[in-house]
């Protein structure tokens, strides 16, 4: 678990005075992230989230906070932050930004079927239309210039082919960025890590009921078409390959469009997309890998498993958007 920032019951019970949401129960740790110290916090009026940010600065946190208010507020299930009684939902609590969110019922699902494909890819156009009107913007703060920051810290790490290869790729989506075609995609607040351990189900795995998404602290403003190959590069793949599921990849796509159709200029762009979101977890594995910060437990992911999937993007032709 990683656990940068310790919380007594004591330090909890004394945040609760600041909410109108019940009395203390129980705290529990999270055993997931690497980015925030996360807690599951029971009170006598309800199941809530408990998150320290321990890397997002309290001017960031407001596009995140508010725009899971935004889109629980039309429906979309995701977390709902809860008000302090001063009415805002963001406080300071052991020298960090602090929130409290709704917690939604279900777990995920590692192994996905089609359906579960299509319930979340349909979810996920929701939350883009959704979120149009949303007045906050903020850059996907793990965007181009941020991989184009970060990489030269990580290449002493790595083999020359590696280095080759990543930087073959940053520099093909420096040029792809300056595009008519890219600038011209769809666009707007994105979850950005739509991992499949990043939204919840109910019910079956024969007959599955989303309970919604979580962890919106990666989310910016990007194409949305990122936010689609970032989910397809995790939920329709062969793990140990990193190649395309092809009745996975139909159902998600498939799903997706029936609710926002793709334009032309996604289409156009659509390979090298793919390669970004891959090149995206690459860089930040590696940095995480071999620049660790200190938690209390904290095993960062492998990241030789992006490496794989930005080779298999390379070397396979792309599916096609519906």
């Amino acid at each position: 678990m990683a656990v940068f920032t310790p919380v007594s019951e004591a330090d909890a019970r004394e945040l609760l005075t600041r909410y109108s949401i019940g009395e203390f129960v129980s705290l529990r740790g999270i055993t997931a992230g690497i980015e925030n110290t996360n807690f599951f916090l029971e009170t006598t009026q309800g199941s809530y989230v408990l998150t320290l940010f321990e890397v997002l600065t309290q001017e960031q946190l407001p596009f995140y906070i508010e725009l899971m208010h935004h889109l629980a507020s039309k429906g979309v299930p995701v977390p709902h932050p809860q008000a302090l009684k001063t009415g805002e939902r963001l406080t300071c609590f052991k020298d960090k930004p602090c929130a409290i969110v709704t917690r939604l019922s279900g777990g995920y699902e590692a192994s996905p079927s089609a359906e579960h494909c299509r319930q979340i890819a349909a979810t996920l156009a929701r939350a883009h239309m959704a979120a149009v009107d949303f007045p906050i913007q903020q850059p996907n703060l793990r965007g181009l210039d941020w991989w184009r920051k970060t990489t030269p810290a990580i290449l002493p790490f790595l083999a020359q082919e590696q280095s080759e290869l990543l930087t073959s790729v940053l520099d093909e989506q420096i040029a792809l960025a300056q595009s008519e075609a890219y600038q011209a995609l769809p666009r707007g607040p994105a979850h950005c890590d739509l991992f499949r351990d990043n939204v919840l189900f109910d019910g079956t795995f024969e007959m599955p009921r989303i309970g919604g998404i979580i962890d919106f602290y990666f989310a910016g403003c990007d194409t949305w078409l990122f936010d689609v190959a970032v989910a397809i590069n995790d939920w329709c793949i062969e793990r140990a390959s990193g190649v395309f599921k092809p009745e996975l990849v139909d159902a998600w796509l498939s799903a997706y469009a029936a609710v926002r159709p793709f334009t032309s200029e996604e289409r156009e762009v659509w390979p090298r997309i793919l390669q970004a979101a891959a090149l995206r977890f690459w860089i930040s594995r590696l940095y995480d890998y071999h620049l660790p910060r200190p938690a209390q437990t904290l095993k960062p992911h492998d990241p030789t498993h992006f490496e794989r999937v930005l080779t298999a993007r390379r070397t396979s032709p792309a599916p096609v958007l519906p």
